[in-house]
Order: C-alpha cells, then structure tokens, then sequence
C-alpha cells in the first residue's frame, strides 16, 4: 500500500514539473506575440 502511494506522488511530481514547462512555454510565446504586435503598431503609426 505504501509503495503505492510513494508512486502516485512520483507520478504526480512528475506530471506538476512538465506542465510548469508547458506554462513557461507558453507564457514566452504570448510574449513574443506581444512583442511583434508591439512593434507592428509602432510602424503604422
């Protein structure tokens, strides 16, 4: 029983690390988008 739960929270150790990457990815894509949109305006203006 012990081993059980030893290895659900591995599991979920591991599953918690790989969706911070994916939020990390994903914030600097939203922040490069941003950027480009930023200078876009800025040249039409």
């Amino acid at each position: 029983m012990q081993k059980t739960f030893i290895g659900l929270g591995a599991i979920l150790a591991m599953l918690t690390l790989a969706g911070c990457q994916t939020a990390q990815g994903l914030g600097r894509d939203v922040s490069t988008a941003g950027q480009v949109i930023q200078q876009e305006s800025a040249e039409a203006m």
